[in-house]
């Protein structure tokens, strides 16, 4: 009987130190794995504090870098570098820097801005499964988003902005039923949007701005939830966008838009900020949106807009910039414009 107390406990101890043994491996793992991302962006000035006797899971978090740990695993990597950060040496082989980050497969939260990262972002990256969010904007980063990525069905963040990503926007969108911001501005995407695009019914932030996308733009009126919509500086058009009536910012600067404004933009009572200038918007413009509840900003130069002003006419008090000029409208400008200094 006592043999057999003295094994059960014998047992228990050496499964306890096993546990600890592999949770240290774990962690020294994951250690050298963020040493090798710091030596593969050439040793930032961001992760100057890194080396290897850093305890990663218990420093301090910064704006600019954040490791957190659950269980001795790293579940989020925040890395943002300095502005204008140069070009990585050309032995820098983004092949064999995104092997290593598929070595912290618990990772949720990955951002990675401007640390000069370049070349095609490779479709390993998807073994990183559990990802939610994905941010690595200001980088140079080109080629198309990689069929792989299809497979991240937690992702519920998307920003690839101020890169070189070109080609297609692609059609599997409806992969990413939890997306919630879908943000590619300042790229050279070069194309039509997919229809796919309406079936993502959790987006709340939809931002293309300053690529080449050309087109319609599809019906969005099912994204019940969309709050910010900017389109700007493309070759859409001609049809003002369909949209639900949630939306906080509309931007459609610079386009080829060449219809009227529909009635319902009116009746956006959450609206914030309107800008549809550069455009050749016509038929008559709604002076109603002047006096929207939360309205802020209105910038509709540049179009072929009609109607007449009155002096009389009631404004939004938070109105701080108003642009009409440029357009077909006639009479006199409101006093509620007039005394306004901005």
């Amino acid at each position: 009987m006592g043999n057999r107390l003295y094994l059960s406990v014998f047992l228990v101890f050496v499964t306890v130190l096993l546990s600890i043994f592999h949770t240290e491996q774990l962690q020294s793992s994951d250690s050298k794995t963020l040493l090798r991302i710091q030596q593969q962006l050439n040793f930032p000035p961001v992760l100057s504090s890194w080396n290897k006797n850093t305890d990663f899971c218990s420093t301090d978090s910064t704006s600019s870098l954040t490791v957190v740990c659950y269980e001795g695993t790293i579940t989020q990597l925040h890395i943002v570098g300095e502005t204008r950060a140069l070009l990585l040496p050309r032995n820098f082989s983004i092949d064999s820097f995104v092997r290593t980050l598929v070595r912290l497969p618990s990772l949720k939260v990955l951002t990675l801005v401007s640390l000069g990262i370049w070349g095609p972002l490779p479709g390993k990256i998807a073994h990183l499964s559990s990802l939610e969010i994905v941010n690595v904007s200001s980088n140079f980063l080109y080629g198309s988003i990689p069929l792989q990525f299809s497979l991240l069905s937690h992702l519920q963040t998307l920003i690839l902005d101020d890169n070189m990503f070109s080609g297609h926007l692609p059609e599997w969108l409806d992969s990413f039923p939890a997306l919630t911001v879908l943000s590619l501005k300042n790229n050279l995407f070069n194309s039509s949007l997919p229809d796919s695009l309406n079936s993502l019914e959790n987006l709340r932030i939809l931002s293309l701005s300053h690529n080449h996308f050309y087109g319609p733009v599809p019906d969005l009126g099912r994204l019940a939830n969309l709050q910010v919509l900017e389109l700007d500086d493309n070759a859409f058009g001609p049809r003002f966008p369909q949209l639900g009536d949630k939306l906080v910012t509309i931007v459609l600067r610079n386009n080829k838009f060449r219809s009227s404004i529909p009635d319902e933009v009116s009746s956006y009572y959450q609206l914030e900020k309107l800008d549809i200038s550069a455009n050749t918007f016509v038929g008559p413009f709604q002076l109603a949106l002047l006096s929207l509840p939360s309205i802020t900003y209105v910038n509709i130069s540049g179009n072929k807009l009609t109607g007449m002003l009155f002096e009389n006419l009631s404004c939004n008090p938070g109105l701080e910039a108003v642009d009409l000029s440029s357009n077909l409208l006639t009479g006199s400008l409101p006093r509620c414009l007039v005394s306004n200094s901005s």
